[in-house]
């Protein structure tokens, strides 16, 4: 672990390698697991105001999730989540043609419908920040559905904060992500 400003950062992100491969995972990360993607407060306005604009992209289990539950969640810890279809799939999913879950919110950021990106937890994967009182912790997340993506990374030779830079940057700041990369080339000479 280092400093880096009022983060604590896992050396994990600099030492492992990682490039999402969704060919090979179809985008597990979106309908695995047992928790809705993590918000920030200030997302949760944003979820309110976009979903009118990005509800004919989304499937109808995914709108009568969020007819039911909300746009977003709170959490029995007092946390903002995005709801789920059946404690399962995250409300906001879709998929392609070829059955790749893909993020409707992303969707209508690529087709210009609105202008913001993704819940930046979603956008930082596989990089999980947990705020505490002091500081923030920046870890990797390590989970078997994303080997693949650590193979292709190894092979691509693409470090994780490489791969995740314009989420980092989103969320820290480009003096932030400049240091890291300071950090990284001392710590992997």
């Amino acid at each position: 672990m280092f400093q880096l400003g009022k983060t604590i950062v896992s050396e994990d992100i600099i030492e492992k390698d990682f490039v999402c491969n969704l060919s090979a995972c179809k985008g597990a990360c979106c309908i695995d697991g047992d928790a809705g993607a993590p918000l920030e407060e200030n997302e949760t306005e944003i979820l309110k105001d976009i979903y009118p604009k990005i509800k004919h992209l989304l499937r109808p289990e995914g709108i009568e999730a969020i007819e039911q539950q909300g746009t977003f969640i709170v959490t029995e810890f007092d946390e903002f989540e995005t709801p789920l279809i059946d404690g399962a799939d995250c409300a906001y999913v879709i998929f392609d043609k070829k059955g790749t879950a893909l993020c409707a919110i992303e969707e209508a950021n690529n087709q210009k419908i609105i202008d913001w990106k993704k819940p930046v937890s979603c956008h930082l994967y596989p990089v999980r920040v947990k705020d505490y009182t002091e500081f923030s912790a920046v870890n990797y997340d390590k989970w078997e559905i994303c080997d693949d993506a650590c193979t292709l990374g190894k092979e691509l030779q693409v470090p994780i904060y490489k791969f995740v830079k314009e989420a980092l940057i989103r969320k820290f700041g480009e003096d932030w992500y400049m240091e890291l990369e300071k950090v990284a080339a001392t710590h992997n000479k």
